[in-house]
C-alpha cells in the first residue's frame, strides 16, 4: 500500500476533516484518509491513487495545497466546514 502526503489550506475544524475524508474516501485507488490539523496535512494510502485528481478534488473542495490559497478557496472550505459538521 502507498502512501502520500498533501499539505493544505484552510483546515479549522472537525467538520472540515469530516468533509475531506468523506469526499476522498469516494475516489478510486484511496483506501484511508487520516487528517492532522495541527500539521495541516492529509495523508492518504491506497493504490493507484492519483495525485493529481486528489489536489483537484481537494481545491474544489476550498482546501487547496499549501501556498494556493485564495478568498474563493477560503469561502468555499466554509460551505464545506458546514456540510462536515452537518454530517458528524
Amino acid at each position: 500500500m502507498k502512501t502520500m502526503d498533501i499539505l493544505v489550506e484552510n483546515i479549522k475544524c472537525g467538520g472540515c476533516m469530516n468533509s475531506i475524508k468523506s469526499a476522498l474516501m469516494k475516489m478510486d485507488g484511496v483506501e484511508q484518509v487520516e487528517i492532522s490539523k495541527e500539521e495541516d496535512k492529509v495523508s492518504l494510502m491506497g493504490e493507484m491513487m492519483n495525485r493529481d485528481q486528489i489536489i483537484l478534488k481537494l481545491a474544489a473542495l476550498g482546501y487547496p495545497e499549501k501556498g494556493n490559497n485564495s478568498l474563493l478557496s477560503k469561502a468555499k472550505s466554509m460551505v464545506s466546514c458546514a456540510v462536515g459538521r452537518i454530517s458528524e
